[in-house]
Parts: C-alpha cells; structure tokens; sequence
C-alpha cells in the first residue's frame, strides 16, 4: 500500500471521518501583502465557520474569485457551482432565508 494511503487509512480509523488527498503548496509572499492575504482568509473563516482550515478558506476565496470573473467571459456554469457550493454550508435558517430572498426575484 503506498505511504500515503496508508496514512488516509489510519486517519479515517482514527477519525471516523474520509479524508481526499491532498499536497503542500508553497507560496512566495512580500511582507506587504501578508495583511490582505491573512485579512482574508480571517473573514472568509468567520463566513465559513472557524472550524475550517486555513486552505478551505483560501479555496472557497479563489471560487469566489472564479465566479466573479466567469461573468464577464459568460461562463454561468462556473458561477452556479461556485453558489452551490458555498449553499450546502449555509445552517439551515439561512438556506431558508436565501431561497425565499431567491423565489422573490422575478425571473
């Protein structure tokens, strides 16, 4: 069995819970920049929920990145996963509360 499956394997035991692979991904950044970049991925944890990691937080950053940006190139597909996404971590007041603000809106 390869190293990391192993180490998949012993986390799920240990854990109960599925875990996908994953890698360390080095960034380069000036000290300038470390506000912004910390700022956000703070906020984006309050949204999300503090008990996300730090490059859950970074992802769902960068898929509001995409979906902004698939509206200019008329990707609307990029933009539906992206809110579908970010809606299955919405608690179950406020998906109540986004579909019925979405059910308002002629269409």
């Amino acid at each position: 069995m390869p190293v990391k499956e192993f180490q998949r394997e012993v986390e799920k035991e240990l854990t109960g819970r599925e875990t996908e692979p994953w890698e360390i991904i080095y960034f380069k950044f000036y000290q300038s920049q470390l506000p912004v970049i910390e700022q956000a991925i703070e906020t984006a944890a309050l949204m999300l929920g503090s008990d996300k990691s730090r490059g859950y937080c970074l992802e769902m950053i960068c898929a509001d990145f995409l979906a902004g940006a698939s509206l200019d190139h008329g990707n609307p597909d990029l933009l539906l996963d992206s809110i579908s996404h970010l809606f299955k971590f919405l608690p179950g007041e406020q998906r109540q509360s986004f579909v019925g603000q979405i059910s308002q809106i002629p269409s």
